[in-house]
């Protein structure tokens, strides 16, 4: 690995050896294990993976920032487009937030809700690392009103009776096991993760199975052709049955989706022939998947027109699809900025506003790279911010 990324403690560095002792055995006992089998455990084997572990995942300390860790700008802004949503669902609409974080967005959400007299009757999370509920659990009992923080509840599974209300999901499908593919030949491989003469991790590609290449020959037809030889990227075929288990009984409201990645004929560029696949280490990114298992973060970009079918195929309506920077505009961020900067303690405050609106806003930061997907179901109108439907770019998926 460049010798640019920070070097890990030994502590660390015990505990990277840990977590590779357990995947070397399970490639002796089991051949080498398809690439989604890797990220899964380097991301969420139990008190080994990075989600996993006690290890700080955010922030300055971390090893990435997130648009709610930045400040409130962000959630008082989604909470805006739930507000209304909320309303018209009545008192018993619940909110459902998939992968808490630090539970920043939690607390700013809540509060702005409660301003604007739209409470939902519980705000739920699925958060599926033990150590991130734990943080988020100290946070909001430490930081919310009492009669905020008793609508919180942690769920184990999403919902398994019908609901009405909000689902909310901020930098999480990315972080969804992906399958690596190839092509050989004109066939479909699948990378896996394999072991060396001397026990050390290597990638290697393999036949796929018909659900692998059946969703990349889906993808061909779409884009109107074939990849060519030795092309390599990623794929979720999981998504659809991944959005029916988390939202199948979401009987009416909306699903809000934000996290990084393109329309598919961007994402599937020619010259992206070795995908979006990415490492997060102390605020280094880095393209090496096998350096140092459980202390990094593990992605991949999202192909938002296959989560438009996903979508589609459990019975949702894509209701808008725009870049982060449109969809904070139309959700008020104007108006939430001032408001923010009017209660600003000094100027300093000011200066740290300002540049989390930068952070939030600018092409080369989150305004570009991060989009923001909203579906519907079981709504007779569509209540939305006139702004943030006038800028819907949903024609480009």
């Amino acid at each position: 690995m460049p010798s640019r990324l920070p070097e890990p403690s030994a502590d660390e560095r015990a505990h990277s050896d840990r977590l590779l002792q357990l995947l070397r055995e399970l490639i002796a006992a089991h051949g080498p294990l398809p690439f989604a089998q890797y990220m899964e455990r380097c991301l969420y084997a139990p008190g080994l993976g990075y989600y996993s572990a006690g290890k700080t995942k955010f922030g300055a300390a971390g090893d990435f920032v997130t648009a709610p860790e930045l400040g409130e700008l962000f959630a008082r802004c989604v909470a805006n487009v739930m507000q209304p949503v909320l309303a018209v669902l009545g008192e018993q609409a619940d909110v459902f937030e998939l992968g808490g974080g630090s539970g920043a967005f939690a607390e700013a959400a809540l509060r702005a809700l409660g301003a604007g007299g739209t409470l939902p009757r519980q705000y739920l999370i699925l958060e599926p690392s033990a150590d991130l509920r734990e943080r988020q659990r100290g946070r909001l009992r430490a930081n919310l009103p009492a009669e905020l923080h008793a609508r919180v509840r942690w769920l184990e599974r999403p919902p398994g009776q019908e609901w009405h209300g909000v689902l909310f999901a901020n930098e999480v499908i990315d972080a969804l096991p992906t399958t690596r593919f190839c092509v050989h030949a004109g066939e479909i491989h699948e990378e896996h993760v394999m072991l060396d003469g001397e026990g050390r991790l290597r990638r290697v590609d393999r036949p796929a199975d018909a659900l692998t290449a059946g969703a990349v020959r889906h993808v061909e037809r779409d884009l109107g052709a074939g990849f060519a030889d030795g092309y390599r990227s990623e794929i979720l075929p999981q998504l659809p049955y991944w959005i029916q288990a988390v939202a199948g009984s979401l009987s009416a409201g909306l699903m809000l989706f934000v996290d990084y990645g393109y329309v598919r004929r961007e994402f599937y560029l020619p010259e992206r022939d070795d995908g979006t696949l990415m490492a997060h280490y102390r605020h280094h990114a880095h393209n090496d998947p096998l350096f140092l298992p459980g202390l990094n973060d593990l992605t991949a970009s999202v192909d938002f027109t296959a989560l438009a079918e996903a979508g589609n195929s459990a019975g949702f309506n894509v209701a808008a699809y725009l870049p982060q920077a449109q969809f904070l505009i139309g959700a008020g961020l104007q108006e939430v900025f001032e408001q923010v900067q009017a209660r600003a303690a000094d100027e300093h405050a000011r200066y740290r506003l300002a540049q989390q609106v930068k952070k939030l806003m600018l092409p080369d930061q989150m305004g570009e790279r991060f989009q923001a997907m909203l579906f519907v179901r079981g709504l007779d109108a569509l209540p939305l911010p006139a702004e943030l439907l006038a800028a819907d770019q949903g024609g480009r998926l």
